[in-house]
């Protein structure tokens, strides 16, 4: 009798060679992290080196935020308020200032958009790196503040390029086992960005001259340098040379990545071989790489998930962390030991980000990040509940709470976030995703920037530490969507993770559904009527 078939699409076999992808599958999938390591151990180096670049949007937007906190600061580009006489920058001109490097950053990931997929990430990011040091120069000399927020805006563009150029690199030269350490490696040069200014900043906030400043605009020079050397050898992603027909290419640019001679069983034609059947199975599935596409079919719900995945970022109440030092002075403690304060919780987010490398080779993805965003909820409740107190022993206990805070972030939701926007994605349509996903994130920030500056400011809102209420409903939010809609992507190859999104599995059920992308055509569907016309046996 006829046996009822699924409601979705079932294919035929490919006539690909499709054995050596999918025997390359399951060798990347059995792999064991040491394995990984010693087979890809310069796709390790070449992803740290890229990823290196956003210590320094990391340090300028973290710098900013300290900088505030500034007395030297505050004297050449703020006010002075006649009531009290002390010197501020308006929150109108904090704003700019936050928001002129977003609205750069949004202009340069429209540009990456369009320059790497053409001419390959290494190029874009070289002429990134070279714009950046040039740009320096207007921060560095800016004689009023509102030269300081053209500063910031052309700065934004190649910083803009360096946050969706690092993480698609990390994500398409590393194996299953290494892509959730090198993807999350991000975060952590973004959070050593933030430690650097808040170091720097303590090291010349006790200066009573021009340097105060100057010196922290000038440590940014440090880096383009020896970044774009690294850039100028690195080989470019093996993907990259597919999706351009060039499998000489991918196959030379895989063996620069790797080391065979550490595992005879490799076969680098293999690894081609699977690249080549996930990009052909893409092909069928979303039939284009164009701006339309992220909006079409399943990539729709790919785009969602990645685009609120880095919103969350922002709504979850991380912004008191750029403003750790400023917050800290407004709950009332004095400048130096806001600063003591600020260095130690970002000390402890880089120990959490390197724990979250061990949490997610155990837990997935979406564990992590309800977790967090369930625990950040818990603490930003706590913080607003013990500003009420007013006591200077209730401000140690607000800069206590947000150490914590600072730390379960960075062990959580911070990094996990990297590692799920490069997973979620196709990897025809991902530079084009996280492009897309990260000019939202920038725009929300946009829109947080405005937010915190009225809510810390003495003259607007000055809510003080009872501005952590406000961000405990909007982190509220977060969890009840990763819930709902952000599915697991643990252990998956790229080509697994087109077929769920394919067939439509919630994202509950993403860990525990079976498919197999290679026992399907990547050219060949039938519909369930089409299914049904053989006769099945019992």
């Amino acid at each position: 009798m006829a046996e009822k078939q699924s409601e979705h699409p079932v294919a035929t076999h490919f006539v690909a060679p499709n054995e050596e992808a999918q025997h390359a599958a399951a060798d990347e999938k059995q792999m064991s992290l040491i394995q990984a390591i010693k087979l890809y151990p310069k796709a390790v180096g070449w992803s740290v080196v890229l990823s290196s670049a956003l210590i320094m949007e990391g340090y300028d937007l973290a710098l900013l935020g300290s900088l505030y906190g500034s007395p030297q600061f505050n004297i050449k580009y703020g006010r002075q308020n006649q009531t009290t006489g002390k010197w501020s920058v308006p929150a109108s001109w904090q704003s700019a200032l936050s928001n002129g490097a977003r609205a750069g950053e949004v202009i340069g990931l429209i540009l990456n958009g369009f320059v790497s997929e053409r001419y390959g990430y290494r190029k874009t990011m070289i002429g990134a790196l070279i714009s950046m040091t040039a740009f320096i120069f207007i921060l560095f000399f800016a004689p009023n503040i509102q030269t300081l927020v053209i500063g910031e805006v052309l700065c934004g563009i190649p910083w803009g390029m360096f946050q969706t150029l690092t993480t698609q690199y990390a994500s398409e030269v590393s194996p299953v086992r290494l892509r959730p350490i090198l993807t999350t490696f991000v975060n952590m040069c973004w959070v050593m960005g933030q430690f650097i200014a808040a170091g720097v900043n303590r090291g010349c906030v006790t200066r009573n001259d021009q340097w105060a400043y100057r010196i922290p605009f000038a440590i940014q020079w440090i880096w383009p340098v020896p970044i774009m050397i690294g850039v100028a050898l690195a080989p470019e992603s093996p993907w990259w040379h597919v999706r351009k027909g060039d499998r000489e290419g991918a196959r030379a640019a895989l063996l620069r990545l790797t080391s065979p001679e550490k595992d005879p069983s490799f076969n680098p034609d293999e690894t081609i071989a699977m690249i080549e059947h996930t990009n052909e199975l893409e092909k069928e599935m979303t039939a284009g790489t164009r701006w339309i596409d992220l909006f079409k079919g399943t990539d729709l719900r790919r785009t969602e998930i990645v685009c609120f995945a880095w919103v969350a970022q922002t709504i979850c109440g991380t912004n008191i962390m750029g403003y750790f030092a400023y917050f800290m002075q407004k709950a009332g403690l004095p400048t130096v030991q806001s600063f003591n304060m600020s260095m130690i919780s970002l000390a402890l987010g880089l120990v959490g980000t390197m724990g979250s490398w061990f949490l997610m080779q155990k837990f997935g993805r979406r564990t992590i990040h309800f977790s967090g965003g369930c625990t950040l909820f818990v603490i930003l409740i706590c913080v607003g509940g013990v500003s009420f107190a007013g006591t200077e022993a209730s401000n140690w206990a607000i800069g206590a709470i947000l150490i914590v805070f600072v730390f379960v972030y960075d062990f959580t939701i911070g990094p996990v976030t990297y590692s799920i926007v490069s997973e979620m994605s196709s990897t025809r349509l991902k530079a084009k995703t996280i492009v897309l996903a990260r000019a939202f994130y920038n725009i929300s920030n946009i829109v947080v920037n405005v937010l915190t500056n009225y809510q810390l400011g003495e003259a607007n809102w000055n809510w003080g530490a009872k501005t952590a209420f406000f961000w405990a409903g909007t982190c509220g939010l977060v969890v009840v969507w990763v819930f709902f809609r952000l599915p697991e992507p643990k252990g998956r190859t790229y080509g697994e993770l087109d077929l769920l999104f394919e067939q439509r599995v919630s994202a509950r059920k993403f860990a525990t559904t079976h498919v197999d992308p290679y026992g399907q055509s990547a050219t060949q569907k039938m519909t369930e009527k089409e299914v049904e016309k053989p006769e099945w046996k019992e």
